[in-house]
Parts: C-alpha cells; sequence; structure tokens
C-alpha cells in the first residue's frame, strides 16, 4: 500500500464540497468539482446497483435527495443515472465516472456501505474498477468483512475502517469476535474515527503502531481542532472551510 502521506496531506471534504444553500448537491459532480477546485481531499460513498454497479449514493434508498423511493440496490445503474435529483440537475454517478471525473488530482476516499450480511458484490465491483489505478484513492467501510474481502481481491488496494464506539464492541459476543478476526484479516492501513469517539481503544491503537487516524464528521474550526488535539491526523469536513 506504500507511503500514506497523501492521505493526510490536505482536509477531506465529505461527500464533496457541498451546500445544499447554493444549489451544490452532496455526492454528485458539482461538490466533487467544487472540491478539486479548492484543494481538498474528497470522501463519498457506494452502494450497489442491481445489475452489479458501484453507485455514489449514500443513502440505502432513495427519497432525500433524488425522487423514488426504492433501495438503490433493488433498481439497475440505468435507471438511477435516470432519475432526478430533487435539487440540482446532476445525475448519479458510477465509480468510473468519479475517478475520471476527478483524474488523480486529489485524494479520493471511499466509503463502502454494508448491510453487514456478507454481500461482497460491492466489494468485487470496486476492486475490478480500482484494478490498476495509480490515483490517490482508499477504501474504507463500517464493515470490516467487506474490508477482508478488498483485501483478498486487491491486496495492493489501500483499505481502512470507518468506526465509532457503538461499532467497537457492540452485539452478541460471536459477533464482536467475528468482527475482530475480520478487522485483522482486512490489515487497516488506516482508521476514520468519529470525533466523540476519539478515546477510545482502536484509535488508540492506530496512533501506538503509526497507523494514520482520520476524524469524522467536522463541522467547525473549534471541531477541527479538538480532533487534532486528540491525535487524528486529518480531518474529513463538512459544512466549513476546514
Amino acid at each position: 500500500m506504500g507511503t500514506l502521506a497523501w492521505l493526510t496531506a490536505r482536509p477531506i471534504a465529505h461527500r464533496g464540497l457541498h451546500d445544499a444553500g447554493s444549489g451544490v448537491v452532496e455526492n454528485t459532480a458539482a461538490a466533487f468539482t467544487a472540491a478539486i477546485a479548492a484543494g481538498y481531499g474528497i470522501e463519498t460513498d457506494l452502494q450497489p446497483s442491481r445489475d452489479g454497479e458501484a453507485m455514489v449514493h449514500h443513502d440505502d434508498a432513495l427519497g432525500r435527495l433524488v425522487e423514488g423511493k426504492e433501495r438503490v440496490r433493488d433498481l439497475d445503474a440505468a435507471a438511477l443515472k435516470a432519475r432526478p435529483y430533487k435539487a440540482t440537475a446532476d445525475r448519479m454517478l458510477t465509480l468510473g465516472e468519479l475517478l475520471d471525473l476527478v483524474g488523480g488530482r486529489v485524494p479520493l476516499l471511499i466509503e463502502l456501505k454494508s448491510r453487514f450480511d456478507g454481500d461482497q458484490a460491492l466489494a468485487r465491483r470496486v476492486a475490478t474498477v480500482l484494478a490498476g489505478t495509480t490515483a490517490p484513492v482508499a477504501v474504507m467501510s463500517f464493515d470490516p468483512a467487506l474490508m477482508a474481502a478488498v483485501q483478498d481481491l486487491a491486496p495492493k488496494l489501500t483499505r481502512g475502517l470507518v468506526g465509532e464506539r457503538r461499532f467497537a464492541g457492540a452485539g452478541p459476543l460471536d459477533r464482536r469476535a467475528g468482527m475482530l478476526v475480520d478487522s485483522l484479516r482486512a490489515d487497516p492501513a488506516f482508521l476514520a474515527w468519529r470525533l466523540q469517539d476519539l478515546d477510545g481503544w482502536p484509535p488508540r491503537l492506530a496512533r501506538l503502531f503509526g497507523r494514520p487516524l482520520l476524524s469524522w464528521t467536522i463541522r467547525s474550526a473549534a471541531q477541527r481542532d479538538e480532533a487534532l488535539r486528540a491525535g487524528a491526523d486529518q480531518v474529513i469536513f463538512e459544512g466549513f472551510r476546514a
């Protein structure tokens, strides 16, 4: 995975540099273009379509930003791209289209969304699309099993784990044990951790072993300073200019 200085060199715009008041909607080409123009890294999210494409969309279902109520995974990529957003002329991007748009100009941090059901289709598609890329790209997920799959499919791809206190030690003992095993298999190169939980044991271990530590979601200069004081190497931000 090489050196990760590029991952922490600049603040990372959460779902792009979006501003609903100005008509720039999260996770759209306009938000990503704005982040690039400002020199920020980009964080974004992927959901799987019914036909196996990796779609740039945060929520499991349409409705909040895009017309419709269906789950993303219940529609083909072409149908998703045809659905209008409620507040912009932008349309939903595929991962390949996002890579072309960014063109390696800024770091790209991609969260793979998961239902924690063992489905690895999204990991397979991401590994295929990112195969051979030389752009500064990293993938991450709350689901360590998904990152373990990426480790098997594309071991050279930079991968990390997203987390917060309720995911670190929550649930039945067998589930916690399984997540720990998957976390070790995933061998995360970095952590992206919730600001309010930076005092937990996973961030402490990241610092102990020299793994980069990102913090989310930072919404003010005061929170940025708090995260850096707590040991974060960089922030994932929105709602202000970090």
